[in-house]
């Protein structure tokens, strides 16, 4: 059996994200709380919505990697934007390396009034399955 991505008939069809994911029994789940965009250090790379974007992404596939998988794996993507940031940049920036092609992961985004590291605009988490 393999991890399905389903975009059911009655709701929004989108290129950008499914559903419904399905995953069977002995799939390895594997999850990859808040990241944002800072450096190593916890510095926090720009002020700028996108870069940070980017970095958060970024740090999200070391995380996955170390893991032993990718972005490719990921069913769900959870993206939080503070309220203040500008919201098309921060997206804009991460929507092509959320998604992907046929099968898109699930996402969720929400604005939120503040975020746990100061000076932060953005927050990943993830969650990742892949058959062993």
């Amino acid at each position: 059996m393999d991890i399905t991505l389903l975009q059911p008939e009655g709701l929004v069809k989108s290129p950008a994200f499914s559903h419904v994911a399905i995953v069977p029994a002995g799939a390895t789940t594997i999850y990859v709380g808040g990241q944002n965009g800072v450096d190593e250090s916890g510095r926090v790379v720009s002020d700028d919505a996108a870069e940070q974007a980017l970095r958060a992404v970024e740090n999200a596939r070391v995380a996955l990697e170390a893991a032993g998988v990718g972005l490719g794996d990921v069913v769900q993507w959870t993206v939080l934007i503070q309220a203040e940031a500008d919201l098309r940049a921060a997206y804009g920036a991460i929507a092509p390396l959320l998604a992907r092609e046929g099968a898109p992961p699930l996402v969720t985004a929400a604005l939120v009034a503040g975020l746990g590291v100061p000076g932060s605009l953005i927050e990943v988490s993830a969650v990742a399955a892949v058959l062993r």
